[in-house]
């Protein structure tokens, strides 16, 4: 299910690109211009918009499933994983700013403004990042061309993950290797690709009637350079950092915090070695993770 997920962002986003302009002055009007001049695409952008809220809700998933039958036992396939989620994140924030909106344009300010904590060299890499001593067209541009090559080498880290899957055989709660026990495809695996079509479908027809449920109405209101909102909250998939961030006065606390969220889980591969970690262990690493 996440790779036709995948498919389907890199498909719409490639169809996106030749009506959206990375230009500070256009960009936010190029979106409404794609939105309510060109033919059909507004489908495009709104199923663009919305599959990542899906991608996300299923990529959680995957995590409990695999903490539930201890996949971290498997080192490669758990390692690449980790890096998989860290990259989608990256990512959806920077298509998230693409939109040049007031919520985007300030949150995309905030969030970079987090590399400052940084020794040494926070300001240098505030600048790299800017592509000026302001946060405005430079920036955009070099935005626009990370979230278009990032999903190229996202789908090169998803064949590792898959090489590393087939390698260890997949994660189940007995961890066989011979394939005398293992299921043919036909028809366990061929009906549960069945039932993610229909997944897939029903979510589409979710997003047709309610298609900006996960959406901010500042998302809509072009950029004030002079004031910022009152509270820049982010999107669902990233309140987990928010909340990080805003329980603590001490930055460099929350941005060391917030980095570590997400590299915890590479420390589980470290469990994997251990013995006495049994099914109660896993549904309490489950339990964590929620």
């Amino acid at each position: 299910l996440l790779g036709k997920i995948l498919m389907i962002q890199i498909f719409s986003g490639f169809l996106l690109v030749f009506y959206y302009s990375n230009s500070s002055v256009l960009s936010f009007d190029s979106v409404q211009y794609l939105m309510f001049e060109v033919n059909d695409g507004w489908f495009f952008r709104l199923l663009h918009f919305n599959f990542v809220s899906l991608f996300f809700i299923v990529s959680f998933l995957h995590f409990l499933k695999g903490f539930f039958y201890s996949s971290y036992r498997l080192k490669g396939v758990w390692s690449v994983g980790v890096i998989l989620l860290v990259f989608l994140m990256l990512i959806s924030f920077l298509g998230y700013v693409m939109v040049w909106s007031q919520m985007s344009f300030w949150a995309g300010i905030v969030i970079t403004s987090l590399l400052s904590v940084a020794p040494y060299f926070g300001l240098d890499l505030i600048l790299f990042f800017w592509g000026a001593f302001i946060f405005g067209g430079n920036s955009l541009k070099f935005f626009f061309a990370l979230h278009f090559l990032l999903p190229f080498f996202l789908v090169f880290l998803v064949f590792f993950h898959l090489y590393f899957l087939h390698f260890y055989s997949s994660s189940s709660s007995v961890f066989f290797f011979s394939g005398f026990l293992k299921k043919s495809f036909y028809p366990f695996f061929w009906f549960k690709d069945l039932i993610n079509i229909f997944v897939v479908l029903a979510y589409l027809g979710f997003f047709l009637i309610a298609p900006f449920f996960f959406s901010d109405f500042l998302m809509f209101e072009e950029i004030n350079f002079l004031v910022s909102p009152v509270h820049i909250v982010p999107e669902w998939y990233f309140l987990f950092a928010y909340a990080i961030l805003r329980s603590f006065t001490s930055k460099v606390l929350g941005v060391f915090l917030l980095f570590l969220s997400i590299l915890v889980f590479l420390g589980f591969v470290f469990l994997g070695s251990k013995k006495g970690l049994n099914d109660l262990s896993n549904k309490g690493l489950v339990v964590v993770f929620v």
